[in-house]
């Protein structure tokens, strides 16, 4: 019988050594950047058409600082009636029932076709159709004239300027155009929640309440969440249109009126563009930390964590 043979050692291969990828095209675009970059800067400083002097000392003033709270208000207002009408929009869409899918439709298709800033203008100027809105029995006149007789059916009236205000008429213009945009993002974020999840759930007992809560939205809201806040964002820039309404406490509207009152209009959009910045960057932050709470448990990791990750395998593997 032959002697066995004893194992040979288990040489350890040698460390690799690892070179990086050459990039000089990200290294040339990082330089012709940061020369546009500076060139830019350049521009903002010596050119003195901007007048940032006169900017600063009048992109603060009281009415201006009225127009960043209504713009605000506009903002906020319009899109909790967009959000509600547009679930209900969603909910109408995805219907078993023919009518209220087509009244849902048809909505959608009417007021994502139609500018914000046409129907801020027809708001504004619908007293033209109407001197006044009443409410009452309908058909009161017309069955008053066959029985001959006088029947007034109003409960009440209201002037038509005196319900739709610069405010009001903006305000439904924004609000009824968003719904229809969000019908759209909810309808995806629902549809975009596997159906056998629901159905798994109602085989457990569940009662729609309990799916919608604790299986639909959690997983809808991070489809509905960013689309939304994007909104959000487009949203407080469109408020700039009921200026033409007009709102005259509006952010926009009391730039302009400055700039025009004094003949330096340049300088005040310049000053508009800086506030619509500012109030964006902060709704931007908060979307940021509203995505990172609703994105908890989707397994997602940033740079940083998988950065580790990977080291941690090539410790293990040495």
């Amino acid at each position: 019988m032959a002697p066995q043979q004893e194992p040979a050692e288990r040489v350890r291969p040698e460390t690799i050594k690892a070179v990086p990828v050459r990039h000089p095209g990200r290294w040339v675009t990082a330089a012709v950047l940061l020369v546009l970059a500076a060139q830019f800067v350049h521009m903002l400083v010596t050119n003195p058409a901007f007048q940032w002097a006169y900017v600063v000392d009048n992109a603060f003033r009281p009415p201006v600082i009225e127009g960043v709270r209504t713009s605000l208000i506009l903002m906020v207002l319009a899109m909790i009636i967009g959000v509600v009408l547009g679930i209900v929009l969603a909910v109408m869409r995805l219907s078993d029932n023919p009518i209220l899918r087509g009244v849902s439709w048809l909505y959608i298709w009417v007021f994502r076709a139609l500018p914000r800033l046409v129907l801020a203008i027809l708001f504004g100027n619908m007293g033209v159709l109407y001197a006044e809105f009443s409410f009452g029995l309908p058909f009161t006149e017309q069955f008053a004239d066959l029985l001959g007789v006088d029947i007034n059916g109003t409960l009440f009236s209201v002037d038509a300027t005196t319900l739709l205000t610069g405010f009001m008429a903006g305000l439904l213009a924004l609000a009824l155009s968003e719904a229809a945009y969000m019908a759209e993002i909810v309808r995806a974020g629902l549809l975009s929640v596997d159906p056998g999840q629901t159905e798994a759930a109602a085989a457990l007992g569940m009662s729609k309440l309990q799916i919608t809560r604790r299986i639909v939205l959690p997983q809808a809201m991070r489809v509905i969440l960013p689309p939304t806040g994007s909104e959000t964002i487009v949203m407080l820039k469109d408020t700039s249109l009921v200026a033409y309404v007009p709102v005259t406490n509006e952010l926009f509207f009391q730039l302009q009126a400055i700039g025009n009152r004094e003949f330096q209009p340049f300088p005040m959009l310049v000053a508009a563009c800086l506030w619509y910045l500012a109030l964006t960057s902060v709704l931007l932050v908060g979307q940021y930390f509203l995505e990172k709470r609703f994105s908890r448990g989707t397994g997602e990791q940033s740079g940083a964590n998988r950065a580790k990750t990977r080291l941690r395998i090539m410790k293990g593997a040495q």
